[in-house]
């Protein structure tokens, strides 16, 4: 990684209802299905649903970065 790069900052929500971790888990693994060059990502919030009483989900709203291509890189992918 060179100090040149340009990035691009997609937001995510990442839920699970087996902690914070995992909610941030889930959403860079899904991330990753579709989009390439995943470098980074940065907590925003951390926000659960309550049910009966109980932590029922929690959700983690992620800015998430990957870097934008060179265009002689795009050839190569």
């Amino acid at each position: 990684m060179t100090s040149e790069n340009t990035y691009k900052v997609i937001e995510l929500v990442g839920t699970s209802p087996d902690g914070v971790t995992k909610a941030i888990e889930n959403a860079i693994s899904r991330a990753s299905q579709t989009l390439q060059h995943l470098d980074w990502f940065e907590v925003k919030e951390i926000r659960g649903y309550i049910q009966d009483g109980q932590v029922g989900w929690y959700q983690v709203k992620l800015g998430l970065g990957f870097r934008v291509l060179d265009p002689e890189e795009l050839s190569r992918d």
